[in-house]
């Protein structure tokens, strides 16, 4: 593990200088990234400057940036010491965690060590990329029902996904419903041409994605056609009671009241309901309450059902996500 001095003061109170020295030199190839893109990317967001002579780096800067990065860093190490990889998006995930002056020491907490959860799938393992993530990752494990609520890019479906086929494979459930609103106005499918499957499995293609992410391509087609896996528009969940299974419904903020009511109760003995959906971002016609909006408003505090919100800060794709998202978010929109 890497060696994690105090910090030490150099021209000023205010600034510092930090060493670090790692034990593991062939790490550092991986840890720097090709060019030393990955030094660059921390040097620009926290604003120090970074140099590394044999299995040393020095980090001068503010005092409170240069810890920061020193955190980062850490916990890069510590991610290829596990036998992780680390790209851009395991340093931005990081430097966005680095950004919230609340969470100091939680990369060491919650990244640099083992992580304290995690999600398994037959092609992956998955760790939390933000501390919201972790907070849903243990609420995925926990409880029977989980409302994820939040901006795209936040990881809300993608988690419930392997959270989904984690327990699949662990026959901890026997099915997977994968379930979004087919067209966001209503389900109005009948002007596109194929028949059912062809209208509606653009809309579901998320879905698809995230599962072929977890599972090799052959397996997920078997347990399609076996019935295990069932990915349908929100409009087949009608009249059905869905026991033994791992139920998700995506883009919930475009479903009615009603159709939100509808999709609830079919909950199950032995199952586990995930909602995902952005209260913000709804496509119904003007008028139309959305169905997550008002689920949210009538069952939060209920034991056993979980309310975890994500923000513009919890966005793990390129972080010019982020922005756009606090921009259209922010005042006055």
């Amino acid at each position: 593990m890497a060696k994690r001095p105090d910090l030490h003061a150099v021209d000023t109170a205010d600034r510092a200088r930090l060493e670090l020295e790692f034990d593991q030199p062939y790490l550092l190839g991986p840890l720097f990234g090709d060019y030393d893109r990955h030094l660059v990317m921390i040097e620009d967001r926290l604003g120090v400057h970074i140099a590394a002579r044999g299995n040393k780096v020095m980090i001068d800067g503010e005092a409170e940036a240069a810890a920061r990065a020193r955190d980062v860093l850490v916990g890069l190490y510590n991610r290829l010491d596990q036998g992780d990889d680390v790209d851009a998006a395991a340093v931005t995930a990081l430097l966005g965690m680095a950004d919230q002056p609340a969470l100091d020491g939680i990369i060491h907490n919650e990244v640099a060590s083992p992580p304290k959860v995690m999600i398994r799938t037959r092609k992956k393992t998955i760790v939390p990329r933000s501390p919201i993530q972790t907070r849903y990752m243990e609420a995925l494990a926990r409880d029977d029902m989980i409302f994820a609520l939040g901006p795209a890019g936040t990881g809300k479906t993608y988690l419930a996904v392997a959270q989904a086929v984690s327990m699949l494979i662990g026959g901890q459930v026997d099915r997977l419903i994968l379930s979004r609103p087919a067209v966001e106005a209503g389900e109005r499918l009948g002007f596109l041409p194929g028949d059912m499957k062809e209208k509606v499995d653009p809309y579901l293609r998320p879905l698809y994605d995230a599962l072929y992410d977890m599972l090799p391509t052959e397996q997920v087609e078997r347990r399609i056609a076996s019935g295990e896996i069932e990915i349908a528009p929100i409009a087949f969940m009608r009249g059905r009671t869905l026991s033994d299974a791992f139920i998700i419904l995506d883009e919930a903020q475009n479903t009615t009241p009603q159709q939100m009511k509808m999709f609830l109760t079919r909950f199950g003995m032995n199952s586990r309901m995930v909602v995902c959906g952005d209260p913000n971002q709804t496509d119904l016609p003007r008028g139309v309450e959305s169905g997550l909006a008002d689920a949210v408003t009538k069952l939060d505090g209920i034991p056993k059902l979980s309310m975890v919100r994500f923000s513009a800060a919890d966005v793990v794709r390129h972080p010019l996500v982020g922005r756009i998202v606090e921009a259209y978010e922010g005042p006055g929109r």
